[in-house]
């Protein structure tokens, strides 16, 4: 049943900390910043804290979300309604450095987090954390939910050798955490150190999806358009690795994938035989045909699949995905390519081996092993790490 949670931007317009006061403030935030009427949080904490607001900055795709794709930058502007400093975080550097951070003594942080290891929106917040901690600046974190839940966790952990943009940490895909638990989880398990505050949610439990919190839904980059995009998201954006379409170009992005070389028929005959003839739990491949405008395959004609999810509860995106990859290389092998580098400033790694955290998935895929033998492998890391997240968890 749909209920209603108030965000960490909500809590701290109602009732701000006394510290607060007569702090010069920094915000890092996008078009998805606002509150449940819209408004956005540049707006409401300028009214909040009037002449108090001295900087802004944007994470990946700009302040205004505008931009594409991996590695298009986003330049250093202006704000047209408050006249203060834009700085870009997705710029000639991804940290701030100390002239950016002059201006301020508080960053406020609101930023969407889509619950996946590869999203470079935490690595933004972390970077801007240890630069905080490097010029004596507190970080007030506000809260939002994490859109895919906060019980279920899936994947291998990174392997720190193939750290970067992507994955900084060794986390697994879906880490089951929202942004404050997360960023709480690297200020002091990964030794970040910094001035760490938080505003909290109120009303948000770990079962939630996003559809349950009677939030609006922003897209907090251009390529997740709905809750139903993010919901895909850990396993789907595994194809940016290849040469399959991940349905950038398209009106659903990450729900689609497919290429020119695909047969629908076979893939969907191999899935079958894998699994002993049983389903894919909590989702329904529709097969399907779709045109990119752009990206990947652009102005020609994909066959492939529209992946459904039928039941959250039961659906596991990353074995799912790498289930699909792995019929995909096996019946497609002379047609099919890993991507080659650069893939968010990485020149040298494959991008496939960054976005799986580790070469050794991609080599178990190459060999064709079964995905749910995988999976068992990266069972007991899971554990641990499950150990771990709850040390940080603010949600019962």
């Amino acid at each position: 049943m749909q209920t209603s949670v108030l965000t960490g931007l909500e809590n701290l317009i109602a009732a701000p900390p006394r510290w607060l006061a007569n702090q010069r403030l920094g915000l890092l935030c996008n078009p998805a910043s606002v509150d449940r009427r819209l408004r956005h949080c540049r707006d409401l904490i300028h009214e909040r804290f009037p002449g108090r607001l001295t900087a802004l900055y944007a994470p990946q795709h700009g302040f205004f979300a505008e931009k594409q794709d991996n590695m298009i930058e986003s330049t250093h502007m202006t704000d047209p309604v408050l006249k203060i400093p834009i700085f870009s975080l997705y710029s000639e550097t991804r940290r701030p450095t100390h002239e950016m951070l002059e201006p301020i003594d508080v960053l406020l942080v609101d930023l969407n987090d889509v619950g996946t290891r590869v999203y470079t929106f935490i690595y933004t917040i972390a970077y801007c954390m240890e630069a905080a901690r490097q010029c004596n600046k507190k970080v007030l974190v506000l809260d939002r939910p994490n859109p895919i839940g906060g019980r279920l966790i899936e994947g291998n952990l990174l392997n720190p050798q193939w750290a970067s943009f992507v994955g900084r940490y060794p986390l697994p895909m879906r880490h089951g955490l929202t942004v404050a638990e997360l960023v709480r989880l690297f200020n002091d398990h990964f030794n970040i150190g910094c001035d760490l505050q938080v505003s909290p949610m109120r009303g948000w439990r770990r079962d939630m999806l996003f559809t349950d919190t009677g939030l609006p839904w922003i897209a907090p980059s251009p390529n997740l358009p709905t809750p139903a995009s993010a919901l895909v998201y850990p396993g789907q954006v595994i194809w940016e690795g290849t040469n399959i379409s991940e349905g950038r170009g398209t009106t659903q992005p990450f729900e689609l994938f497919g290429a020119p070389f695909i047969d629908p028929p076979r893939i969907i005959e191999q899935i079958s035989e894998a699994m002993g003839g049983r389903p894919l739990p909590g989702a329904i491949l529709r097969e399907c045909c779709f045109e990119p405008t752009s990206n990947k395959w652009s102005g020609e004609p994909c066959r492939g699949f529209q992946l459904f999810v039928t039941d959250p509860a039961n659906f596991r995106p990353y074995l799912t995905s790498i289930r699909l990859l792995t019929a995909i290389h096996q019946q497609h092998r002379s047609e099919f390519k890993w991507k080659e580098p650069p893939y968010e400033y990485e020149f040298e790694k494959l991008p496939i081996d960054l976005i799986l955290g580790d070469q050794v998935v991609r080599q178990q895929i190459e060999q064709h092993q079964d995905p749910k033998a995988m999976a068992d492998d990266w069972q007991a890391d899971l554990e641990e790490f499950d150990t771990l997240r709850q040390r940080y968890f603010l949600y019962a």
